[in-house]
């Protein structure tokens, strides 16, 4: 068998392999950011995976970046998610719920009131914004007050505190993909001139604060977090001026609160492995102290290959698990994966979303 698909312990948890299903926005959730009732087949149908991560969850209504997805701020979120949890576990899987605010990648349409999103400083981002009347340009967002800032850290903390009572094994902090809290490291997209910008510390200082707050609540040793120091997308964000003395600040830093994993994406999300000579992944596995989760196009060839050389622990596979939910059967087969057309990733019902079968006919799973 590969290694790959042989048991793996994690920290306190034994997994079943080393495959961890991507978190996956899908866009299904209702207006109140509550998960379908169908995101129970579709979460069981994939408990194969030694580890999932939910797709991108907002931490309040602020965070809210697209439209029809979910939520983790209210009491009807956390019941929404719930029989998810739960029929993960009567499928001996384990889940993590990722902690998501997309600052500045968002829109007035999918904001409280339709106010402007907020961001460390009001630079507008390139690219479309997904919302409910379909995709609009991005606008200029506000640039946050430095009194604000705390009050978002304490949103994060309620948000861990939620995701415990919905019955999630941890959580994975969203610090990735230009999103708010990348957004506050790169010097790229912090302009500020107060103590959550300029310096390496400074621009550090808030995503710390949020670690900080969400280890309170869970302990580090179920909680991960997410990067994505060579990621472009979404918006065309430039990279930091300096990542390896930025990242490598940060990895230091995060080692302080004993984190389970970090969460690479190595190379530019959906487009290439392609990896710019100022971004070092090697530096991130090798200063890091918990476990290293690699992701970006793997095959398992690829992953079979990075675990003979020690470049990762575990591996995420995010749109293979689209329309195979038995992906590690059809990894441990050789089996062909099935492809889903772009027109299914995001919004829609259950029609591809839960009802992809197997390579034998319909999953079989216990809710």
């Amino acid at each position: 068998m590969s290694p790959i698909l042989e048991p793996f312990t994690l920290g306190d948890l034994t997994l079943k392999n080393r495959v961890v299903m991507a978190p996956l926005t899908r866009s299904r959730s209702s207006d109140e950011g509550i998960p379908p009732d169908f995101a129970v087949d579709y979460y069981a149908q994939r408990a194969n995976a030694g580890l999932i991560i939910s797709e991108a969850t907002n931490i309040s209504p602020q965070a809210v970046g697209y439209a029809l997805t979910p939520g983790i701020w209210t009491n009807a979120q956390v019941e929404g998610w719930k029989p998810v949890t739960a029929a993960v576990h009567a499928n001996d899987g384990r889940i993590f719920l990722q902690l998501w605010h997309t600052g500045r990648i968002s829109h007035p349409d999918v904001q409280p009131n339709g106010q402007s999103p907020v961001a460390p400083s009001a630079l507008k981002p390139e690219g479309m914004a997904f919302t409910k009347s379909g995709l609009k340009p991005h606008e200029t967002p506000r640039a946050l007050e430095t009194d604000e800032i705390p009050g978002i850290v304490e949103d994060y903390r309620r948000a861990a505190e939620n995701a415990k009572r919905a019955g999630f094994d941890g959580v994975e902090i969203h610090s990735a993909n230009n999103y708010l809290l990348e957004q506050f490291v790169r010097d790229s997209t912090n302009k500020r001139t107060d103590r959550y910008g300029g310096s390496i510390e400074n621009r550090l200082r808030f995503p710390l604060a949020v670690v900080k707050a969400v280890t309170e609540v869970w302990g580090g040793k179920r909680v991960g977090i997410r990067l994505s120091p060579a990621t472009t997308e979404p918006g065309k964000t430039p990279l930091d001026s300096d990542p390896k003395a930025t990242f490598g600040a940060y990895i230091e830093a995060l080692n302080g609160f004993d984190l389970l994993y970090v969460h690479t994406i190595e190379g530019v999300t959906q487009q290439t492995r392609d990896v710019p000579d100022e971004v070092d992944f090697g530096q991130i596995r090798e200063r890091f102290r918990g476990a290293y989760i690699g992701n970006n196009q793997y095959t398992l060839e690829l992953a079979e290959k990075d675990l003979a050389e020690g470049r990762a622990d575990l591996f995420s596979f995010g749109r293979p698990y689209i329309a195979n939910p038995d992906l590690v059967e059809r990894l441990r087969t050789g089996a062909p994966l099935a492809e889903a057309p772009k027109a299914y990733w995001y919004g829609g019902g259950a029609n591809g979303y839960s009802d992809w079968p197997s390579m034998n006919g319909p999953v079989a799973f216990r809710r």
